[in-house]
């Protein structure tokens, strides 16, 4: 167990940014965070922040090719790691990062930096740079509807932006003497990042945090040992927990306030963790690009099961029409905020077309459609466009069609979300195999397995489905709709 106190972080904060400046970065740079939930990662963002650097959020789930592309597009320099991510990545180093000069690992080899020896490290002399607000403080990879993760860049106005919002999903309860937070969304995103951390140490509260794999047994365990007050969860994590129907009985939790996003969070979900786990539930809602939209807070106003919640205070959230128009209450729209919302983001990286996408006339657009009723409560209605939601991660169906067509086996592909009633959808894969290619289970496993150990896990299809042909638009497309329509059917959803 390792407890550190603010004062042990500023320390080892300072300490590893007067390394990085000796090393030769500074203001602008982009540095690597590759750390996982470890408190590395944590005193690494103040570092970077000392240096008016840029903090490059990178998580351990990536495979090889995903954080490859990240490195490759953010020209990244310097890595921060450990082991056992890094070590499985250590031999290829020169084929996947180019541009990579420096590592800093706590379990050095060949010309690697000790981070340990970093973090403590005489600071003597060492004067921070810190950048202003709108100057770039993250760098973060999110899955889009086409193509590979693009790289959005917040700067560091972006915390003062979330705090109104971060304290009505924490139910205003976060400056509480005997809070604690904790979280197991990984701190290479927002959900653990920007709406976990960073608030727990900006209300003077402690974080807990575990290298564990999550799992409802050892959230509970943790959960009790550590006296956690305050989490966030994807909704797949709470149906998780809600399998053991009466959580009080069985453990003795300090928890009081849940606050989650990501995905939709089912009526008979909220009804579980308000009335058997005992807590608020206060869900909200927003994107890596413009977050903390709409959502709920039971200490000021009623939840309705089922709704997302209202649109924040600070916030203004329309829905229109395919030509930007608002539509009439009660009627199903796209979910749209002003170009300049507070929590925008500072724009994509090597990405222009990408921006285009995000630009509907005055609004930014979310591609997510959503019904508002008479009293400002909105109903999600899905999205209209391919990306795919499981589990809370944002998955990018084309990267997936890219990885699998490498396979010699796959002729054409498609990939689209299935609904799912744990984690909101999965990912499917419909496959043409190439000529002479037998169709087997035996074979629906490698093209998982293909994709598993070459993006990542969450994105790996978890089912296959072999098919003749494709029906295609008159652009000469696969027409997906279709798929996902089937799916639907399929589901009873349509």
């Amino acid at each position: 167990v390792i407890t550190m106190t603010f004062a042990d972080v500023e320390r080892a904060a300072k300490s590893l940014a007067a390394r990085l400046r000796a090393l030769g970065y500074g203001r602008g740079d982009r540095i690597g965070l590759h750390t996982g939930q470890h408190p590395d990662t944590a005193v690494a963002h103040m570092a970077i922040a000392m240096l008016g650097g840029v903090a490059v959020t990178l998580s351990q789930l990536y495979g090889p090719e995903t954080l490859a592309h990240a490195m490759q597009d953010s020209r990244t320099r310097v890595l921060l790691t450990g082991d056992p991510a890094w070590a499985s990545l250590r031999g290829e180093r020169g084929n996947l990062f180019p541009d990579l000069i420096h590592v800093l690992t706590r379990d050095p080899e060949g010309d690697e930096i000790d981070l340990a020896a970093a973090l403590a490290d005489d600071p003597t002399g060492f004067a921070p740079d810190f950048g202003g607000a709108d100057d770039p403080a993250l760098l973060m990879y999110t899955s889009g509807s086409t193509g590979k993760p693009k790289g959005i860049l917040h700067g560091h106005r972006i915390l003062a932006a979330y705090t109104p919002s971060i304290q009505l999903f924490f139910n205003l309860s976060m400056q509480d003497q005997d809070a604690v937070f904790w979280s197991p969304s990984d701190w290479a995103w927002v959900g653990g990042l920007l709406d976990m951390l960073f608030p727990a140490w900006m209300a003077g509260r402690p974080i807990a945090t575990s290298l564990d794999r999550f799992s409802a047994e050892q959230a509970y365990g943790f959960m009790e040992r550590h006296r956690v007050t305050h989490t966030f969860l994807a909704p797949t994590a709470i149906k998780r927990l809600a399998q053991t129907p009466d959580p009080r009985i069985a453990h003795d939790l300090a928890l009081r306030v849940i606050c989650t996003g990501g995905e939709s969070l089912a009526a008979e979900t909220l009804d579980w963790a308000e009335n058997r786990l005992g807590v608020v539930c206060n869900e909200f809602y927003g994107m890596t690009e413009v977050n903390h939209l709409i959502g709920n807070c039971a200490a000021l106003y009623s939840r309705r099961p089922g709704s997302m919640g209202r649109a924040y205070p600070g916030h203004r959230v329309v829905l229109v029409d395919g030509d930007g128009t608002p539509v009439p209450t009660g009627e199903p729209g796209e979910i749209v905020t002003p170009a300049d919302a507070p929590t925008r983001y500072l724009g994509y990286l090597n990405a222009p077309e990408k921006e285009a996408e995000m630009r509907l006339g005055p609004w930014l657009r979310t591609h997510d459609l959503a019904v508002q009723d008479a009293d400002g409560y909105f109903w999600y209605k899905g999205r209209s466009d391919d990306l795919i939601k499981s589990s809370g991660f944002r998955i990018g169906p084309a990267e997936i069609e890219e990885c699998l067509l490498a396979h010699p086996a796959v002729a054409e592909c498609a990939v689209v979300g299935k609904p799912d009633a744990e984690r909101g959808s999965i990912v499917k894969a419909f496959i043409r195999l190439r000529a002479g290619v037998a169709e087997a289970d035996a074979l629906k496993a490698e093209l998982i397995a293909h994709v598993r150990t070459r993006l990542a896990a969450y994105k790996a299809p978890r089912e296959v489905e072999f098919v003749a042909d494709f029906v295609l638009t008159s652009s000469g497309k696969i027409n997906r709709r279709l798929l996902r329509e089937a799916e639907k059917a399929k589901a009873g959803l349509v």
